[in-house]
């Protein structure tokens, strides 16, 4: 028996051991990981990354880790004047491939979401244009509040304010149109087209790993939140 209770405690504190060293390996995993993706992805910061599943050690052996949730800060999606900064960005990867000495990660699938606020909206925004929260929809699209301010020929100074949808389209583009410009009467009909060219616009997320499309937008008080989904991301390569 006493035997038999040694041979416990040893059972024990060798799988306490083992527990211990998988912890420490998912700890230095995620770290490394986090660095692999600010450089890949040319982050201004190291994103949170973190490895679900117990054990990690078994995975590693697989190189194929079962469920990893990465949420990103401040990426800038474009260049130049069209760029549109990110505030967050959160997916939850599944079944990510590790290859290339576990220098690349690459996804089976991912779910995510991005959010915009409407600073950095107006930020991206055609001169003369800002963009806020326009309330709740009844049809359940995104609203937000686009206003302008025009220095026309003979006309003078131009200001209107217009609810307008936001949408996705292609996959990988936020679209902003109104659906009417309000106040326009006693104005030539080339104010209107010229409003409209100036509020009714289009940004590209391509800041965003390769693989994930954007699927739909919900507008709040906080910004423009854009759900994403994708097959085969690539986290690292």
């Amino acid at each position: 028996m006493r035997a038999l209770r040694i041979l416990l405690i040893i059972v024990v504190i060798l799988g306490g051991l083992f527990v211990a060293a998988d912890r420490v390996a998912v700890h230095f995993a995620e770290s490394e990981a986090a660095s692999k993706a600010q450089q890949t992805q040319g982050l201004s910061e190291k994103p949170d990354v973190s490895i679900h599943g117990f054990p990690f050690l078994t995975q590693v052996a697989a190189k194929k880790l079962d469920d990893v949730t990465v949420t990103a800060k401040g990426i800038t999606a474009g260049t130049g004047g069209s760029a549109l900064r990110i505030e967050r960005f959160t997916a939850d990867l599944r079944g990510v491939r590790l290859g290339n000495g576990f220098a690349s990660a690459v996804a089976d699938t991912a779910d995510g979401s991005a959010l915009v606020t409407y600073a950095d909206l107006t930020k991206a925004a055609p001169d003369g244009v800002s963009v806020a929260y326009g309330g709740a929809a009844a049809n359940g699209k995104g609203k937000v509040k686009v206003t302008v301010s025009l220095s026309l020929p003979v006309v003078g100074t131009v200001k209107r304010s217009v609810v307008s949808q936001v949408s996705v389209t292609g996959g990988n583009t936020i679209q902003l149109h109104a659906d009417s410009i309000p106040n326009v009467s006693g104005l030539p009909s080339s104010v209107e087209t010229q409003i409209r060219g100036q509020i009714d616009f289009a940004r590209k997320l391509v800041g965003l790993p390769e693989g994930i499309e954007l699927k739909s937008v919900d507008t709040s008080p906080d910004g423009i939140t854009v759900a994403a989904t994708g097959t085969k991301v690539v986290l690292a390569d």
